[in-house]
This record gives structure tokens, C-alpha cells and sequence, in this order.
């Protein structure tokens, strides 16, 4: 059994889209312990975005089920794709299980805008096909100067999106995959720490 931990490391360094909080670590001493303030925001590093990130009545991170976020899941090469991902380019690789990763090409810049995302239908795609997780490789599974709308199609139909994922250790193929959120009460989301092993229970 192998363990693939693709999670961004989480530091003062890691880069975040311009309108988000940064990252901050501070030191603080206690006696004998040492504690740590963090300050971030919830979708900062590998994050999931609950329904409350864009819909006003929609399930905050602690209210998202476990059973969309565990549990046999795809790695989709789409390394070759230009932007967006769209139907055609996802077709290849259904029918499948329930938990999708989209593998894009490498960081061109450190803030993330040179990315392939999702379109419209390939975002249909995945609905029609009852997708329960979506994760991506990028900061965002849709155009950065998009407006929301693929992010709103998802979430409508409760699919989980990750974001900022650390594919580049990972071959395409099928693995098990456990993505826990911190239990955050009524948030739009959270950081998470997220792993994949290829011996795995089947779904």
C-alpha cells in the first residue's frame, strides 16, 4: 500500500489570490509549551469549498458530507488540455467513480492565473454524471476572472470542490481518497489535509 499526501504545504509563504488574507504564523511561549496564533483564511493552501461560499442557503464545511469527501476517487490527466476543461475532455474517462481529481499542467506563475479550469459543460458533465467531489490542481476550479457561475452549478448539486491540490507526485488512475476540512461551525469553508492510497476499499 502507498499514501500520496497531496496537500500544499501550509506556510507565511504560500501563495494566496490577491483578495485573500494572508498567511501568518506567531510564536507565542506559554511556560514550558509552546503555542502558535495562525491566521489565515478558509480557503488558504488545499481548502474545500462548502455551498455557503456562494450560495446564502447553502451547507456550511461543517454541515458537508463525509461520505462525499471519502472514498474511491480518479486522478484525470488533463495535462494536455487547453483552457477549459470542457465535455469532450472528460469523456475519456466515464463512467468512474464518484470523486474526481482534475490533473492540469504545472504553476506558470505564483499567482495561479495561467490555469486550466472548468467549463460550463464540462462542469454539466460531471452533474449529469452525479460527481459527489471535484478537486483541482489550481487555486480555483474555474476561471479566476470568472464570475462564480461553475463554483454555483457545483455547489447547487452539493458537489464538494477542492482546490490547490498537489497532484504533480501523482500518476492518472484510481485511488482511495480521505479529504477532511477542519469542523469549522457555519463557514464557506476550510483548509484540509487530503491523501490518496491505491489499495482501497471499492465504493
Amino acid at each position: 500500500m502507498a499514501w500520496f499526501d497531496i496537500t500544499r504545504p501550509l506556510s507565511p509563504d504560500t501563495p494566496v489570490l490577491p483578495d485573500d488574507p494572508h498567511i501568518r504564523f506567531r510564536l507565542m511561549h506559554s511556560g514550558d509549551f509552546h503555542i502558535t496564533e495562525i491566521s489565515l483564511g478558509t480557503h488558504s493552501g488545499t481548502h474545500i469549498d462548502a455551498p455557503a461560499h456562494l450560495l446564502k442557503s447553502g451547507r456550511s464545511i461543517d454541515e458537508v458530507p463525509l461520505e462525499r469527501l471519502i472514498g474511491a476517487c480518479r486522478v484525470l490527466d488533463c495535462t494536455a488540455t487547453t483552457r477549459p476543461i470542457e465535455k469532450g475532455s472528460l469523456e475519456p474517462f466515464f463512467p468512474g467513480p464518484p470523486r474526481i481529481l482534475l490533473k492540469t499542467r504545472p504553476e506558470s506563475d505564483p499567482h495561479f492565473r495561467d490555469r486550466t479550469f472548468l467549463g460550463e459543460s464540462g462542469a454539466d458533465y460531471l452533474i449529469r454524471h452525479h460527481v459527489g467531489c471535484v478537486g483541482t490542481d489550481a487555486h480555483s476550479i474555474e476561471d479566476p476572472c470568472g464570475s462564480g457561475e461553475i463554483h454555483r452549478r457545483l455547489l447547487q448539486e452539493q458537489i464538494a470542490i477542492i482546490e490547490l491540490l498537489d497532484l504533480s507526485g501523482v500518476l492518472p488512475g484510481d485511488y482511495w481518497m480521505a479529504a477532511l476540512p477542519l469542523r469549522l461551525e457555519g463557514l464557506d469553508g476550510s483548509p484540509a489535509r487530503v491523501v490518496l492510497t491505491d489499495s482501497y476499499p471499492r465504493d
